[in-house]
């Protein structure tokens, strides 16, 4: 692709309308969260009826998705940090610096991979056991986590980079390469699961083979003709400088997305405490349900984010008030409405996944406890990654411990002493409402000093 012709597809950015930007960056987006989280949850679906086994099954791969979460919290460094960076840069003119990060990013998923696998392959089974497995589902977790871990590497880079094709303002071409794996796993998990009989193991190949095939497309666009941010070799050098600019701004939804793990650990090690399997298996449900929900609100920011970023380091800044006001509101709606339809009717939900009467009837009856303060919650969605477009790394940090490390565990582990079982779940929408409240405090108190070419230029 020319420069000439980059320059004209990125400039779009600060001269298109609103509306259709936002149609067009962010509905290729939203479609690709959404088949990208059909990954994990046709899984579940699959394997939750798998006659006979089915409800030990899905909670066993339930406690896996404590470790293949923050497997993919590596990737959010990049895709999260990286990106908006980059595109911040290219608002500024300066094509070279971006390509530059892009190559300093693909040196970091490839050392992440190495570390990860072999620290997970090394404490596969204690972990598992620590972070919620029994007797009765270990067997069905080690099945699955042996064989995704394989994939690790195609999981970092169709995730990771998979952003620098949107902040180039590609979404359709990124959109290509997640439904690309997607539909390759949708046909592929009922040919593993049920017609060679492989069970989890099968569901765990076919995402492989699906997360490959994602990555393969992303990595050959940004080596090809079509890309105007490309990977070279002589950017891949590892710069101190670059990479400590993308940890800062990528550290906060990095600990969103591994706190998710750790959460994950403390929520199903206390509800395997004090209510058992059972119990384990409804939070392997709620969250499956939350992800569905989750996936367009984080189609919609990733569409937006960059849209942001580039006005704000071309220092349009009235134009970035009107972004960020259409991406919070928006987000906040959406929440509100979705999460009612699930507090309403658990029990619907909760049948996409299993036909074991007990787990559905015990879902239906604290799903409606456990996603009450999402009702709020559509706030931060939308706060958080306008933080991030604006460089601002440490209130997005902030935001990101408040919820999760601060209140979130803890109240976790002190609740059930005083509610037993029930703790677990009141713990989550306590959580979510104050920091809610506080993400929006801080916006408020924040944005004006932001939105200025003084805080623009400490962005390196």
């Amino acid at each position: 692709m020319s420069t000439a012709k980059a320059m004209t597809r990125e400039e779009r950015m600060a001269t298109d309308s609103i509306s259709r930007l936002m149609v067009s960056m962010t509905l290729p987006a939203i479609l690709a969260q959404i088949i990208n989280i059909l990954y994990s949850v046709i899984d579940r679906i699959y394997i939750g009826h798998m006659e006979g086994v089915g409800a030990n099954a899905l909670t066993g791969v339930g406690v896996t998705f404590c470790i293949t979460m923050f497997v993919s919290a590596f990737s959010a460094f990049i895709s999260n940090g990286a990106a908006p960076l980059a595109a911040i840069w290219l608002g500024k003119g300066d094509r070279e610096h971006a390509e530059k990060i892009l190559g300093n990013s693909v040196s970091f998923l490839v050392v992440c991979t190495v570390i990860l696998m072999a620290v997970f392959y090394a404490f596969q089974k204690p972990l598992l056991y620590l972070f919620g497995a029994s007797d009765a589902t270990i067997g069905y977790a080690t099945d699955y986590l042996s064989i995704y871990l394989a994939g690790t590497l195609f999981v970092e880079l169709a995730l990771g980079l998979n952003a620098f094709i949107i902040c180039q303002s590609q979404a359709r071409t990124a959109m290509l390469s997640v439904l690309i794996g997607a539909v390759a796993n949708i046909i592929l998990d009922p040919v593993f699961i049920f017609g060679f009989h492989m069970g989890v193991k099968g569901a765990a190949t076919a995402s492989v083979i699906s997360q490959a095939l994602s990555a393969a497309w992303v990595v050959s666009f940004l080596l090809g003709k079509r890309t105007s941010l490309k990977i070279r070799k002589s950017c891949m050098k590892p710069e101190a400088a670059i990479l400590g600019s993308v940890f800062s701004l990528g550290i906060s939804p990095f600990i969103m997305q591994a706190t998710e793990s750790f959460i994950s650990i403390v929520l199903n090690h206390g509800l395997q405490a004090y209510g058992g399997d059972t119990h384990v298996g409804s939070l392997t449900i709620m969250q499956s349900v939350m992800q569905l929900f989750s996936a367009p609100i984080n189609g919609f920011t990733q569409g937006m984010t960059p849209i942001v970023s580039y006005n704000y380091g071309a220092k349009n800044f009235a134009r970035v008030r009107q972004l960020y006001g259409w991406m919070i509101g928006l987000c906040f709606g959406f929440r509100f409405l979705t999460t009612m339809t699930a507090m309403v009717f658990p029990r619907f939900y909760a049948g996409f996944f299993t036909d074991e009467a007990q787990l559905v009837t015990l879902t239906g009856e604290v799903m409606p406890v456990f996603m009450a303060g999402i009702l709020v919650f559509g706030l931060q969605n939308g706060i958080q990654p306008t933080f991030l477009a604006l460089g601002q790394a440490k209130i997005s940090l902030f935001i990101a411990v408040l919820r999760k490390i601060i209140l979130l565990i803890p109240l976790a582990i002190i609740l059930p002493r005083f509610f037993g079982v029930m703790g677990v779940y009141y713990a989550e929408p306590i959580s979510d409402v104050i920091s809610a409240a506080t993400a929006t405090t801080l916006f408020l108190l924040n944005i004006k000093k932001i939105l200025s070419v003084e805080a623009l230029e400490k962005i390196h």
